[in-house]
């Protein structure tokens, strides 16, 4: 295995660990900026990381499994993109937000969700298992930009509604000094900001890798 996938794999555990041990955690409980930055850590950061990190000789066990060899037909792009928004969209519904945030069972299996739909959402673009024969560089681009644009419009709710969300907020927001419209602001643009960030880096390596292909091709 390269010592950059170990690297990777090996980082993206240590980012979804950062996630939960440091004092982010518990400030997650009481400010919505600072648990946006934990979700971005683990299930946008660090599952992306994770997937870099992945071999098809380390998967080939698990979906050699006759119970589990379906899972491979989730990395589909057809099948990765719908299910990583559908569960990005209902996890932000506020009634299932706040009930993540007062019971410790929903919470971990929203921050289970995250990081498994966010390893399911890569996949297609950087993950080992073979891909449709449609699903070129042009396509991985536009998948790249379906990714974003569904994170983009969630961002962009947060950042300009008028509406408190998610109200259980409150005492800790009141503890920081900080009004209810504007940790939720900052949190979409936390969201927004980091979804650009990782889209250019996604980009410039699949723009690279394109023109490697080109270069072989001649």
């Amino acid at each position: 295995v390269p010592v950059w996938r170990i690297v990777c794999f090996a980082s993206g555990l240590l980012l979804i660990t950062i996630a939960f041990l440091s004092p982010l955690d518990h400030i997650s409980g009481e400010l919505l900026l600072a648990h946006m930055t934990q979700h971005l850590l683990m299930g946008d950061i660090g599952a992306l990381l994770i997937v870099l990190g992945l071999t098809g000789p380390l998967l080939q066990p698990l979906l050699a499994n006759r119970w589990l060899g379906w899972l491979r037909y989730l990395a589909h792009p057809l099948v990765a993109l719908p299910l990583w928004a559908v569960n990005l969209g209902l996890w932000h519904i506020p009634v299932l937000y706040q009930e993540a945030l007062v019971n410790e069972p929903v919470h971990a299996l929203e921050h289970s969700c995250f990081i498994g739909f966010g390893v399911l959402m890569w996949m297609p673009l950087a993950g080992p298992l073979p891909q449709p024969r449609w699903f070129g560089i042009p396509a991985k681009i536009g998948y790249l930009i379906g990714v974003r644009f569904a994170g983009t419009v969630l961002g962009n709710v947060f950042m300009w509604s008028n509406s408190v969300f998610y109200p259980d907020y409150a005492p800790g927001e009141a503890h920081w000094n900080i009004s209810a419209l504007t940790d939720q602001g900052i949190a979409g643009v936390i969201m927004t900001v980091e979804g650009g960030f990782v889209t250019l880096g996604v980009l410039a390596w699949l723009f690279l890798l394109w023109a490697q292909q080109d270069s072989e091709r001649q």
